[in-house]
């Protein structure tokens, strides 16, 4: 593939900082008051922190706004297959010319300065948004949520804390309470936060800085409940209740995921006809996506492919139990995860859902756990694993035994992007 003109100025990007992840707002808001603070300009903003669910969560009140016609921005990381993934402009991707243009208006602002790559992309994406007309801005955090990139908007409209759990220690802290104080850190004072299902502890944290920011809290098991009867979801508040169908994004976690959105837009003041729309209508690919055209499916004609980016420990139990609810049939794990995760913590779980694991090492990524080590990881948690050299031998060796298998490609986004791209 030729690359693109963004691409270039992406891969020099890359160079100007030497760590990948350096926590700090210093960088941005030089860089942000250089290019006349586009921050300040952007439609009303919907700040979105997490663990897990930030990405679904954002897709189902997307849906749900622009159901009830509101023009809405987008901005998501990390990209799975192309960086115009990660900003929707009016609900279209960014066009190759735009994006072009306002990383290059940044890296001439910028210069030579330091600024990591996520730093400077996040700027690029604030110009090109305030210079949209939409109604809302929906904006993703990468890591954490107090130093993140995206924690420069004053006075969002509406802050967003999906479910808090152990994920980058090494940046966020190693207990619960510590990550979710860095989670609650987008809280704003008076802006109304929604609050997803929460352990204790996080709990605990998110409301004593809501508290002191006299922040509304719109929490989930004390202002609104959802749950499923009759193969129906149905959300209850002080508003009333909505008897809705299920989620059309494919896992029991995403119930919860449906919940703080319906809350979101409630919270909003969107009405009733667009909530169906919000978990009918939501895309987030690779979260249990199926994989039925194209060149992978076709090297597995009586196989049932599907693929999934979760790669923590939370992330492995949702996938377990949606596994489980899946009719009987061996699965088969193609897994491919970076270094810095907790490989025990996420296949633990999926451990008694799989007849065997086969490792890959994710092809471009310097972060990327050997085959071998993933194999070895699995073993230690009791399934029976093996390694191939790349990904189509990986699918044609999960057919070894297994007349009609469920093969599940997991682990990482980094993987799932590869395979969209293997896959396109």
């Amino acid at each position: 593939m030729t690359p693109s003109g963004s691409d270039v100025i992406l891969q020099r990007m890359m160079a100007l900082h030497p760590k990948i992840i350096d926590l700090t707002l210093d960088r941005m808001w030089r860089l942000l008051a250089a290019l006349g603070n586009p921050q300040n300009d952007l439609p009303p903003v919907i700040h979105i922190a997490g663990t897990n669910g930030k990405g679904s969560t954002q897709a189902m009140i997307r849906a749900g706004l622009e159901a009830a016609g509101h023009s809405t921005h987008a901005y998501t990381s990390p990209h799975l297959a192309r960086f115009h993934e990660r900003i929707r402009l009016a609900g279209d991707l960014i066009s190759e010319s735009a994006l072009g243009d306002v990383l290059d208006e940044c890296a001439q602002a910028n210069g030579d300065i330091p600024i990591t790559y996520f730093e400077i992309t996040t700027c690029a994406a604030m110009l090109a948004m305030a210079r949209t007309p939409a109604d809302y801005t929906l904006l993703e955090v990468g890591l954490g949520g107090r130093l993140d990139a995206t924690n420069v908007i004053d006075t969002p409209a509406l802050t967003v804390i999906t479910p808090v759990s152990m994920d980058h220690e090494a940046f966020l802290g190693n207990t619960l309470a510590r990550i979710a104080g860095e989670k609650a850190g987008i809280i704003k004072r008076g802006v109304p936060c929604v609050v997803g299902p929460q352990s204790p502890a996080a709990q605990e944290v998110i409301e004593d800085r809501a508290a002191r920011l006299g922040a509304p809290l719109i929490a989930q098991g004390q202002h609104w409940h959802v749950r499923v009867e009759r193969e129906r979801l149905i959300f209850e508040d002080e508003q009333g209740l909505l008897d809705l169908p299920l989620p059309n994004l494919p896992g029991a976690h995403q119930v919860d995921n449906a919940g703080t959105a319906l809350a979101a837009l409630r919270t909003l003041g969107i009405t009733e006809p667009s909530h169906e729309a919000a978990v009918t209508r939501a895309y987030w690919p690779a979260r249990m996506q199926r994989l039925s055209e194209g060149p992978l499916p076709a090297l597995v004609p009586n196989a049932e492919l599907w693929l999934d980016g979760g790669h923590n420990p939370a992330a492995g139990e949702a996938l377990a139990v949606h596994l489980a609810s899946l009719p009987p049939r061996d699965t088969v794990l193609i897994c491919g995860m970076l270094n810095t995760k907790d490989i025990a913590g996420y296949l633990t779980p999926l451990a008694a859902q799989a007849v065997k694991l086969i490792a890959v090492s994710i092809p471009g990524e310097t972060n990327t756990l050997p085959a071998e080590d993933t194999a070895q990881a699995a073993r230690s948690v009791g399934l029976t694993a093996l390694t191939a050299p790349d990904l189509r031998a990986a699918l044609r060796l999960s057919l070894a035994d297994h007349a009609r298998p469920r093969v599940l490609i997991c682990g990482s986004l980094y993987l799932a992007g590869h395979v969209l791209r293997e896959n396109e």
